[in-house]
């Protein structure tokens, strides 16, 4: 949108049509950004303090979070908030923050801002709970890496918001194209099980992927399609030699997942082959705890639904000042909260 213009009245929603013939039931920017992603009680506020002719009182709204994390989403925020005369305390994205610690606070007439509670919360919500989930693997992980596969467990309309925060939060790199490129990574990643299936053989595969795929992109193949994973280590190395820099496991939980001793016997066995520099890649069900068991013996680490489905970090929003004067509901300390880690953004 080219100026402020967002819904504010009942009348509107009742006349709103979204068009029936859309390709994705997802929001459109144009949809988030008019505040049709909002709860509609916000939109009634909007025109009962029109109605009093309260709608240009000034107040100060700050929100806090309900559980410790990693601040992430504040690009977005500005965005949603871009046409509105407000302005506007932060954290900075990465921040760590403590439960009920005030993470953002807003200053300026209600009804510039209101309207968007709903997805300013969600959009801090669910981005700082994949941000604090990819912390978690990266302390874990400590100077190894750790890559997000977590898009194939999420809407397509979000997996690049989801390993963006992965990335905020820590992760090394991530497999979604438009996630990584988003944070000015380049995506991480090997070959799927299906082009070695369709090719009928690792090895043969591993050959194609060598002599079709550009050299910036690393000679990592996976060893679990069709025979012991160590054997396939081994023949990978023996025909790549210098050229391969890792294997990957992602042994499914039908022949037992990925274990401690199948990491620890394939690293053996390359490391008596002469090959102690190929690095070992395990991915599958990965989390803290595993990262942890596995970290003296893998290299890399491929997460997926541990930082996709981490839960949200509720995040909640209160109005603590009046035209000046301090105020909250029951329950809540009247008057702004102090928090000297907040940088003026807006």
């Amino acid at each position: 949108m080219s100026q402020k213009q967002w819904v504010n009245d009942l009348q509107e929603v009742i006349h709103y049509h979204p068009d029936s013939k859309r390709l994705f039931l997802s929001a459109t920017h144009d949809e988030i950004m008019q505040g049709y992603t909002t709860d509609i009680y916000f939109v009634s506020a909007q025109q009962i303090l029109r109605h009093l002719q309260l709608d240009q009182t000034p107040v100060v709204a700050e929100i806090f979070a309900r559980h410790p994390g990693i601040f992430c989403g504040l690009p977005e925020v500005l965005s949603l908030l871009s046409h509105s005369q407000i302005e506007l305390w932060s954290l900075q994205e990465g921040d760590s923050f403590d439960s009920r610690e005030v993470v953002l606070r807003i200053k300026g007439p209600y009804s510039e801002f209101g309207v968007f509670e709903t997805p300013l919360l969600g959009i801090l919500a669910h981005s700082a709970g994949w941000a604090t989930a990819a912390r978690e693997c990266k302390e874990a992980a400590g100077k190894k890496t750790v890559l997000c596969f977590g898009a194939r467990h999420v809407h397509p309309s979000v997996a690049p918001v989801m390993e963006r925060s992965a990335l905020i939060g820590g992760a090394d790199s991530a497999a979604c194209i438009l996630g990584a490129k988003l944070a000015g990574k380049t995506p991480g990643g090997t070959i799927p099980h299906a082009a070695i299936l369709i090719c009928g053989d690792t090895v043969l595969s591993a050959k194609a992927f060598d002599e079709s795929i550009p050299s910036e992109f690393p000679r990592i193949i996976l060893v679990d399609t069709f025979k012991d994973e160590a054997e396939e280590s081994l023949r990978l190395a023996l025909i790549l030699d210098q050229k391969l820099e890792g294997i990957r496991l992602d042994t499914p939980e039908e022949r037992g997942g990925v274990t401690l001793s199948l990491v620890k016997e394939v690293r053996e066995r390359l490391n008596q082959a002469g090959y102690p520099r190929v690095k070992i890649v395990v991915s599958g069900g990965i989390t803290p705890e595993k990262i942890r068991l596995f970290h003296d013996h893998a290299d890399i680490f491929g997460v997926g639904s541990y930082i996709s489905g981490h839960s949200p970090i509720d995040m909640t929003m209160d109005i603590k000042e009046v035209a000046g004067q301090r105020v909250a509901k029951r329950g809540r300390i009247p008057g702004i909260t102090n928090n000297p880690r907040l940088v003026k953004i807006l």
